[in-house]
């Protein structure tokens, strides 16, 4: 099949997305955020998140189906997230592609959430080359990926050992008095900060971390750093600097992520990087990014902010992808997997 029309549906976490694509082009993608439910806890809490998804999927795919002016008898498949991500929302994601499949006979299939943010660069830069390398950096998840072939050959080749980066701007925003969720605000109170104020760690780039943790990272003694620095200025009687300290904290997430993505494009010999997920959106990642990349000859894809958060379009993305190949659909008691690895693209 050379251009299937897909429905792809999202709701790993706190959105629910609904996206349609045919082929790689983009022909709706609408998203609905429990975010304001959560931000009073300061963190995603399960049980809201998936009362939020049951309230907003049919709304949600009624404005997608609208906006890509097609019925749901017109669709060559259906593909939803099987894993990772919080089981409670999985399981309303995929109830509702269930439903939806039997009731219009379509192939339901069941996909990587993760693969799926480097899926949906195909909307907006065409088909990936094999033998890219995706640096992919979200909430809950910060991971190096070789990848051979999108639908079928994806590895990881290095992994956080402890926080993800998107759960280190959490934490170092509610340490700094500032809102969930942390990214956003954190990237924009860096603007009007010093970048070089502190001297924040960068982790596992050490001589003896290069032999076992070349492509790992680690973000938790970071977020120690800040705290520790932080609370020092504050027993002293000393106002502290929330720009700087956000300028120099961004800093060092960023430089590791951009140094390791580049070093692991030289191991594989790879001269294409693509980013995904969440902090893809990030203003000094995606610019420092672009400034290593040029300078070692590597062709940076970035997908526009708006397809880097989690969303249905890059779920209909990789199903797209995954029916192309001419791979089965998924079995009727496809279940969700909370912890599903990224080399498993089809559940």
């Amino acid at each position: 099949m050379s251009e299937p029309l897909i429905l792809g549906i999202e709701s790993s976490c706190d959105e629910t997305g609904v996206g349609i694509v045919r082929g790689t082009t983009l022909l709706a993608n609408e998203v609905a955020s429990s975010v304001e439910e959560h931000v009073r806890f300061g963190g995603v809490v399960p049980e809201v998140a998936s009362r939020a998804h049951l309230q907003a999927f049919v709304p949600t795919l009624r404005r997608a189906l609208a906006a890509a002016d097609v019925d749901l008898g017109d669709l060559d498949g259906i593909a939803v997230t099987a894993g990772p991500g919080l089981m409670g929302a999985l399981v309303v994601g995929i109830a509702a592609a269930k439903a939806l499949a039997a009731a219009t006979r379509t192939p339901l299939y069941g996909v990587n959430h993760l693969v799926g943010h480097v899926a949906v660069d195909v909307l907006e830069h065409g088909r990936l080359p094999g033998g890219s390398v995706a640096l992919l950096v979200s909430g809950g998840h910060t991971s190096l990926l070789r990848v051979g072939d999108i639908a079928t050959d994806v590895t990881e080749i290095g992994s956080t050992i402890d926080d993800a980066a998107g759960e280190a701007y959490d934490k170092v925003a509610r340490l700094l008095g500032l809102p969930y969720p942390g990214g956003p605000v954190i990237d924009r109170a860096a603007a009007d900060g010093d970048p070089s104020a502190i001297s924040f760690p960068r982790g596992l780039t050490g001589p003896r971390d290069r032999q076992r943790h070349r492509f790992d990272f680690s973000f938790s003694g970071l977020k120690t750093a800040v705290a520790r620095w932080v609370e020092t200025r504050e027993r002293d009687g000393l106002d502290v600097p929330v720009a700087d300290v956000a300028a120099s904290f961004q800093e060092a997430v960023c430089d590791v992520l951009t140094a390791k993505a580049v070093d692991a494009c030289a191991a594989v010999g790879s001269d294409r990087l693509l980013i995904g997920g969440g902090v893809a959106a990030n203003s000094r990642l995606r610019g420092l990014l672009e400034e290593r990349c040029a300078a070692a000859g590597i062709a940076l894809r970035r997908p526009r902010p708006g397809l880097c958060t989690d969303n249905g379009a890059m779920i209909a993305a990789l199903g797209a992808q995954v029916v192309e190949r001419g791979l089965p659909p998924s079995p009727a008691d496809l279940g969700a997997d909370s912890g599903l690895p990224v080399s498993r693209i089809l559940v």
